[in-house]
């Protein structure tokens, strides 16, 4: 079966944000250098500066490894197949680490991989590492929000797991999710997997949080896509997992 390497996903993040990691580090020996020169009182704050920064990059790094390397996060125990040959889309942006799981642990579904990237919408220089380092599972389908070219009424599971929230736009989620609620059989389901911009991802991504989007924002966008939340888990304290469904009347 797949399986993902020792500190895969830390070392992912550190690879693919180098240069977040580079500039902090570069900030933090700049004051201390410059805090040698300067008189004791405001050499005090200068290195508690520099301690604060370090230990806040220091704690993001440790949640990440609890989060994509020590987590049940990528074992899809949560995932349950209504039967073996369901029809799985898989949805990533740009970035597809769960495919090649996904497949191994449901060997006789059928698996369709959607990739949604598009490089003059979406251009974080971190996506773009990630995608010269990995290359797309087999099959991969380009595709745009709005249009993600799989049949109506023919999907038993759908799963976009953290990739949504690089859809920057409140109107284009929500034609993305009017998208996805025309191909779902109707008792079909969606699992939408993301960050929240809460205070547990607050705590240990610092200003990174800003980059989610919050619990309200997703909630309002599934509404107005003709989605319900079924059921909402937390994979971690840092991962939620939404349970949708496709409203009756659709």
């Amino acid at each position: 079966m797949e399986t993902r390497k020792p500190l895969q996903g830390v070392i992912n993040i550190i690879r693919f944000n180098w240069h977040f990691y580079a500039a902090s580090l570069g900030t933090c020996a700049a004051l201390y250098f410059v805090a040698s020169y300067l008189n004791t009182a405001v050499q005090f704050y200068a290195y508690a500066a520099c301690i604060l920064a370090l230990m806040t990059i220091l704690l993001s790094l440790l949640a990440s490894f609890y989060i994509y390397d020590l987590s049940s996060l990528y074992q899809f125990d949560w995932l349950k197949l209504p039967h073996s040959s369901s029809t799985i889309v898989n949805i990533n942006a740009g970035f597809d680490e769960t495919s090649a799981l996904v497949k191994a642990k449901f060997p006789n579904a059928q698996l369709i991989t959607l990739d949604f990237y598009d490089p003059t919408k979406h251009t974080e220089i971190s996506i773009e590492r990630a995608r010269k380092a990995y290359p797309p599972f087999p099959g991969t389908r380009q595709v745009q929000t709005s249009d993600i070219q799989i049949l109506p009424k023919s999907t038993d599971i759908v799963l976009v797991l953290l990739a949504a929230h690089e859809i920057r736009n409140s109107a284009e989620r929500i034609l993305f999710f009017k998208e996805l609620a025309k191909i779902l059989k109707p008792n079909g389901t969606i699992f939408l997997m993301e960050h929240l911009r809460d205070f547990p991802n607050f705590l240990v991504f610092n200003i990174g949080a800003f980059h989610f989007h919050s619990r309200a924002s997703w909630r309002s966008d599934l509404k107005n896509a003709g989605l319900s939340v079924e059921k909402e888990t937390k994979i971690t304290p840092f991962v939620s997992l939404f349970q949708i469904k496709r409203l009756l009347s659709l």
